[in-house]
């Protein structure tokens, strides 16, 4: 087996300098950030609230339900499921076209929330970290996955598969790459969106354990 090495990653987020008032604003903000930037705020929850369960809503969903009182809509984008898409652009197009199929119901785009509760932009600059954790077998592999941080295991499953855009986890590639395919398929069906990050880890560690 070739050797994985872990690795972890450390988060700076930024402003951008782009807001909305509207939903009008919104899809104009859509349109012009970063990749960078749908994909915090469609993961924000998940990086920075690592045992909530279930899913929490995207940062749109959760603007347009609590800024602007539009339960509907933000139900709409909260349905959004993020595990089936493989692009950020991808998501990116999704949101617009829901927008642009709710249309100007009964003036929306023109509706505006208050002062002090705009809706701000912002995205995640990622550093990858090197850790000391290495493994060339399943067995070391279940040892390194018991200890590594959270934060490692959010860079190997997410930003491995939507936002390097690998198709797929790092995990899953690792296995298949090793000759244990089965094993692979069977983490690349773990709905990560849908399990805590030590819920994840458990669920990695009782299907490699059943290999090994």
């Amino acid at each position: 087996m070739s050797l994985f090495e872990f690795k972890s990653r450390l988060n700076l987020v930024e402003l951008l300098g782009v807001r909305a008032r509207s939903i009008r604003e919104l899809r104009q903000g859509l349109c012009v950030v970063p990749g960078s930037s749908i994909y915090h705020h469609t993961h924000r929850f998940l990086q920075q609230h690592n045992y909530l369960y279930p899913e929490p809503p995207n940062d749109f969903a959760f603007w347009i339900e609590n800024a602007l009182a539009m339960d509907d809509l933000a139900e709409r984008l909260a349905s959004i499921d993020t595990v089936k898409f493989h692009r950020i652009e991808e998501i990116r197009a999704r949101l617009l076209v829901i927008l642009d199929q709710w249309g100007d119901k009964g003036g929306v785009h023109s509706r505006t929330c208050n002062d002090g509760e705009e809706f701000h932009f912002m995205s995640s600059r990622t550093f990858v970290l090197p850790t000391s954790l290495q493994a060339s077998n399943l067995e070391e592999f279940s040892d390194c996955l018991r200890k590594i941080s959270i934060d490692s295991i959010y860079y190997h499953i997410f930003e491995a598969r939507l936002r390097l855009e690998k198709d797929e986890n790092d995990f899953s590639l690792w296995f298949a790459s090793s000759g244990f395919e089965e094993l692979a398929k069977k983490i690349r069906r773990l709905d990560p969106y849908t399990i805590t990050m030590e819920g994840l880890r458990k669920k990695i560690l009782k299907l490699v354990a059943s290999y090994a």
